[in-house]
């Protein structure tokens, strides 16, 4: 006799990176998903408008209505925010540097995005059958776009139902570009800076030349296989959210 398959909702209390697995098996087995930020960032809860200092109020998703919102996919792994390579990366894969902060986790990346021992990730990005080849300090794929105006707006969307991937690239570019990278992302705007570059597409094929890649997947340390395959699942997650407060 088979078991039968139960269509209840999901839920699950965590961080970013403890969340997106379980929120791809409510994806694969058509379930409504409940999120309760618990975890240290909480980027997705903020994005859906939850209050991550209030986890208990949350609960009351159970009781609340879905809404369906997008998911990516990195060859057979979710990914609720972002997939990263390169030197954040390498840093999250180091347990010595890991850090609760995204401004010290990028001040601890500077030394190594400005030595003379940096190491960038040579790749192709394919997008829409056009190939693009990048020597990348950083590359980073998110679940719909972020806003990019100033370092303080790095880490929030505008909307998780936009149907696309986004691709930003740091290149390897000299110090002095660098350095003036750095400066126009804590005080104006990324755009049309050197160096740096953003696609969208609904999905990417990333090529390195080997046949695996350290990444982390919402800020979670992952070896992914390369080439690797990355695409977006529109709408395909039923969030369920608490009924709104009278």
């Amino acid at each position: 006799m088979l078991a039968r398959r139960s269509t209840g909702p999901i839920g699950m209390a965590g961080g970013d990176g403890s969340l997106s697995p379980v929120a791809g098996v409510a994806v694969e087995e058509e379930r409504p998903f409940a999120c309760i930020p618990f975890g240290t960032r909480n980027h997705f809860a903020r994005d859906l408008g939850l209050d991550p200092e209030d986890p208990i109020a949350a609960l009351a998703a159970f009781d609340g209505a879905e809404r369906p919102v997008d998911i990516g996919r990195a060859g057979t792994r979710w990914f609720l925010n972002n997939v990263s390579l390169g030197l954040y990366a390498s840093f999250v894969h180091d347990p010595a540097k890991k850090t609760r902060a995204r401004l010290v986790a990028l001040l601890c990346m500077l030394p190594a995005a400005l030595g003379r021992s940096r190491t960038p990730l040579d790749l192709s990005l394919q997008i829409a059958g056009r190939q693009e080849r990048h020597s990348a300090l950083v590359v980073l794929v998110a679940n719909n776009g972020y806003t990019t105006r100033t370092m303080a707006d790095l880490g929030r969307r505008e909307t998780l139902e936009g149907g696309e991937l986004h691709a930003y690239v740091l290149e390897a570019v000299n110090r002095r570009a660098l350095l003036g990278l750095l400066a126009r992302a804590v005080a104006g705007s990324l755009e049309h800076a050197e160096g740096w570059s953003a696609r969208a597409a609904e999905r990417f094929t990333l090529e390195a030349g080997r046949d695996h890649l350290h990444a982390a997947i919402d800020c979670e340390p992952v070896v992914l296989p390369a080439p690797l395959e990355l695409e977006v699942r529109p709408r395909a997650l039923r969030v369920l959210l608490p009924p709104p407060r009278v």
